[in-house]
């Protein structure tokens, strides 16, 4: 029975680590479409970019927002995503290796 055990929580850190990478790649994705959209490149009007651009903003934005209230910017410059990212892969790193044992 043990050897079960084991693999369900080598199953369960997987997942874990695997949700928390989607979420880095949601964040990039955002801030590379800001990104776009501060140098003047913009999509044509359509429901389908409206909504993925809506559906990123709605995942990333509450996120980011805690990182903003306390990282200024400097001139042009988000700090925020860097940092919320490189939270995100400490936390990742810690949860997995403390479900996997």
């Amino acid at each position: 029975m043990i050897p079960f055990a084991a693999t369900a929580r080598y199953d369960i850190a997987n997942y874990l680590s695997g949700l928390f990478t989607v979420y880095i790649v949601l964040l990039f994705i955002y801030i590379l479409l800001n990104i776009m959209f501060t140098l003047g490149v913009r999509p044509p009007y359509s429901r389908v970019s409206d909504a993925i651009l809506g559906f990123l903003r709605d995942v990333s934005e509450p996120y980011l927002r805690i990182f903003r209230r306390f990282i200024p910017t400097i001139g042009q410059i988000d700090l925020s995503p860097m940092v919320a990212i490189i939270v995100l892969y400490v936390v990742r790193s810690i949860l997995v290796s403390a479900i996997r044992g």
